[in-house]
């Protein structure tokens, strides 16, 4: 997750074809040389203000003023802050209500086992499975597109093709699991948003060895269009702290949730080629171990280098020591969020309890219900029903 999302192995953040270095140094520079030349105006016409997805070779704030616009295939967004997310609709034990026609009692423990099985096959799944509800709520809200591969408008250039998706999302088979058990039980009436919500949920409190506990309503409905070219809104490991505090704040989310999210970075792997760059910046020691470990940009290692299968606030120690990987973790230990990361990181409890909530806010971004157009409670994740 950027926050919040861990980037687990075999990540592949690029589309159909992954240009070569030279090549994509010789684009990021042609297009700061233009947007220079433009001046700031230039962020709001035909130039793609980067999220933190391409280290550009030459870095201007004045290019992208507060990380305020981004321009993509013809779109123009304003990042600006939003109303909290609300959750209308939402509520715990949604589906043990007996009078309600979306009953289904076995539907959250079903996807508890299923977590469970898969993170105990497997820990970098429970890893990916948080990074997956992050990814899904962050675009058009937490409404399971992230999972469509064909859509109601027959698009298959969905989310799961764009840059921070394509090839690194993990956890699609337990999700789709889950979801064929608790149809067999209780047809259409559990939706696949509700089920990455749970999954989720049920990951961080196995990977914090029960330390995290969510509260994490239910009632979400699923979505029926999905577009590779809106994943521009997640933040990446190239964001600068104003970019990030935009891109959070334009969900409704706070600075405390965006560095309590971030934590979630203490888990999972990363390739090595997104924060190769930094060694430079690092404690020494650390980055002399690290070079070791990358032997080339898609070599893979723990983002946490202490418990890196543990949900724990040990990462806001490494932001202090100078050992966080991405530009996004060490841009925390500024004068704006440095507070926060302290706090985290020496006392006892507060990042765990502060977690819980953050994740819990972030289930409630964009929520679709049944009285939403095109929302649907889909029979298959992966594709919109007929």
């Amino acid at each position: 997750m950027p926050p919040g999302q861990p980037y687990p192995t075999g990540a592949n953040n690029t589309r159909r074809t992954r240009p070569s270095k030279k090549m994509a140094t010789k684009l990021a520079a042609l297009i700061v040389l233009v947007a220079f030349l433009a001046g700031p105006p230039a962020c709001e016409g035909d130039i793609i203000c980067f999220n933190g997805w391409l280290k550009l070779p030459i870095q201007d704030p004045r290019l992208c003023p507060q990380g305020s616009m981004s321009r993509m295939n013809g779109r123009t967004r304003a990042l600006v802050p939003v109303p909290r997310p609300s959750g209308l609709g939402l509520g715990l034990g949604y589906y043990n209500n007996r009078s309600s026609r979306s009953y289904c009692p076995r539907a959250e423990g079903i996807v508890r086992d299923a977590v469970s099985k898969a993170v105990a096959a497997q820990p970098g799944i429970g890893a990916g499975l948080i990074r997956l509800f992050f990814h899904d709520c962050f675009v058009r809200g937490c409404d399971a597109s992230v999972l469509l591969t064909t859509t109601n408008s027959n698009n298959s250039d969905t989310e799961r093709e764009g840059n921070p998706n394509k090839n690194s999302l993990r956890g699609l088979e337990v999700i789709d699991a889950a979801k064929a058990k608790i149809e067999a039980a209780c047809p259409g009436r559990v939706s696949c948003a509700d089920i990455v919500a749970f999954a989720a949920r049920d990951a961080s409190s196995i990977l914090s060895n029960r330390r995290i506990n969510i509260r994490m309503p239910g009632g979400r409905y699923d979505g029926r269009e999905s577009f590779s070219n809106e994943t521009d809104q997640l933040p990446g490991p190239f964001s600068g702290a104003t970019v990030l505090l935009s891109n959070f704040k334009a969900k409704g989310l706070t600075s405390d949730e965006m560095v309590t999210l971030s934590g979630a970075h203490t888990i999972g792997r990363a390739r090595c080629a997104f924060f190769s760059s930094r060694f430079s910046e690092m404690d020494p020691t650390f980055a002399a171990k690290l070079k070791a470990q990358c032997n080339d940009d898609d070599t893979n290692v723990d983002q946490e280098h202490v418990t890196p299968e543990v949900l724990d606030k040990r990462y806001y120690q490494d932001v202090i020591d100078g050992k966080a990987l991405f530009t996004s973790d060490a841009v925390l230990n500024s004068a704006e969020t440095i507070k926060q990361v302290t706090e985290n990181a020496k006392k006892a409890g507060a990042w765990e309890r502060k977690f819980e909530r953050a994740m819990e806010n972030l289930g409630k971004i964009g929520v679709k219900t049944k009285a939403d157009k095109d929302a649907e409670i889909r029979k298959v994740c992966w594709k919109v029903n007929n």
